[in-house]
């Protein structure tokens, strides 16, 4: 049963370090919002 506790303990370490470094990517480092336009190949629009 040790084992099996010891094992639990390092997996839900290392999920709470993955999840804890992908909170502070999403929330410290987000992307520049820019806008972007592109011409869309055979569409034409109606004036």
């Amino acid at each position: 049963m040790p084992s099996l506790f010891r094992l639990l303990f390092v997996l839900c370490a290392l999920a709470a370090a993955v999840f804890g470094g992908l909170y502070v990517l999403a929330t410290r480092f987000e992307p520049e919002q820019q806008t972007i336009s592109k011409p869309v190949s055979g569409v034409k629009i109606r004036r």
